[in-house]
C-alpha cells in the first residue's frame, strides 16, 4: 500500500481515484477545485480531503493529475501552492490529463529539478472506462519510473504501455484521437447513407460489424446514433480541445492532418447547433440536420 494524492476529480478522475483506494488499496489524499466534490469522494471512499493541491501531495509516493488542460495542468502543479511544492524527494507525478507533449516535457523538466519522477500517462476508454476501470493508458517517461508506478496505474486500466520518453504518452493519444475522428465521421456517413438508400441499419451493421468494416465505435454507438441519442460518451468540446492539441503539434512537426482538420471543422458545426456536450458520434446529427 502506498500513499497517493489525486487531484482533480471530474468525470474522469472520481472514478480512477476510486478504483485507486479500492482496487489498489492505497491511502487516498484528494484535491478538487470544487472542495464539495472531494468531501462528496471522501464519504463515499474514504481517506482524506485537502485544501490545495500541495497539501495533497506532502507526503504521498505518487501523485496523480487528472484535469482540464495545460492551463489547469500548470495551476495545479507549478503554482505557489502547486503539488510540486509538496512533494517530497523520490515520489512521482504521473499526469492523466489529456494535454501538449509541450507541457509534459515542462513538467518532466521542473520535476528533475526537485529530484522528482515525472510520467505524463493519458488515458483513453472514456467514462465507462474510467467507471469500470478498464482504462488504456498511453505513457511518457523513464522506463525505471515506468516501472516503479505501473502497478499503481494498473488499479484503473486494463492496458499500460510505455510508449517513449517525456511526452510520448501525449503524442500517442493524439494518434488516438486522429484515429477516431476518421472512424466516427465514417460511420455516420455509413448510417446516413444506408437510411437513404432505405435500408434497416441494425441489419446492415449486424452484417459489416463482423468483416473489416467493424469497430468499437461501430459495435458501442451505431445504435444510440441511429436513434439519435447523443448523452452516452466524450462530449464534443472536450474532442475540439484535444483536436486543438492534435493540430497545433501537426503545424509544429510537419505532418499532414486533412481529415481530421476538417472533422475538426464538422464538429464547430455541432457546436453552432449547440450540441458541445453531446457527444462524438453526433457527427450524425449534422449530416441528417
Amino acid at each position: 500500500m502506498a500513499t497517493v494524492a489525486f487531484i482533480g476529480l471530474g468525470v474522469m478522475g472520481y472514478p480512477m481515484a476510486g478504483h485507486l483506494k479500492t482496487r489498489g488499496g492505497h491511502e487516498l489524499r484528494v484535491y478538487n477545485r470544487t472542495a464539495a466534490k472531494a468531501e462528496k469522494w471522501v464519504g463515499e471512499f474514504g481517506g482524506t480531503a485537502c485544501a490545495t493541491p500541495s497539501d495533497a501531495a506532502t507526503g504521498a509516493d505518487f501523485v496523480f493529475t487528472c484535469v482540464g488542460n495545460d492551463d489547469d495542468l500548470r495551476q495545479v502543479t507549478l503554482g505557489p501552492d502547486g503539488a510540486l511544492s509538496g512533494m517530497k524527494p523520490g515520489a512521482i507525478l504521473i499526469d492523466n490529463t489529456t494535454a501538449s507533449a509541450e507541457v509534459a516535457r515542462e513538467l518532466e523538466a521542473a520535476a528533475k529539478a526537485k529530484d522528482l519522477g515525472f510520467l505524463d500517462a493519458p488515458v483513453s476508454g472514456g467514462q465507462a472506462g474510467a467507471e469500470n476501470g478498464v482504462l488504456t493508458v498511453m505513457v511518457g517517461g523513464e522506463e525505471t519510473t515506468f516501472d516503479r508506478a505501473k502497478p499503481v496505474i494498473e488499479a484503473y486500466a486494463r492496458m499500460v504501455g510505455l510508449m517513449g520518453p517525456a511526452g510520448a504518452g501525449q503524442l500517442t493519444k493524439m494518434i488516438n484521437q486522429i484515429c477516431i475522428a476518421g472512424l466516427v465521421q465514417g460511420l455516420a456517413e455509413g448510417i446516413h447513407f444506408g437510411r437513404k438508400a432505405g435500408l434497416d441499419i441494425e441489419k446492415v451493421v449486424e452484417v459489416i460489424s463482423k468483416g473489416a468494416a467493424g469497430s468499437w465505435q461501430m459495435e458501442n454507438r451505431h445504435k444510440t446514433m441511429n436513434a439519435g441519442k447523443y448523452d452516452f460518451g466524450f462530449a464534443v468540446d472536450w474532442m475540439r480541445k484535444d483536436l486543438d492539441i492534435v493540430l497545433s503539434e501537426a503545424r509544429r512537426n510537419g505532418a499532414r492532418l486533412p481529415v481530421t482538420a476538417l472533422v475538426d471543422q464538422f464538429y464547430a458545426d455541432i457546436q453552432a447547433m449547440g450540441g458541445n456536450r453531446w457527444d462524438t458520434s453526433s457527427l450524425l446529427a449534422r449530416l441528417e440536420k
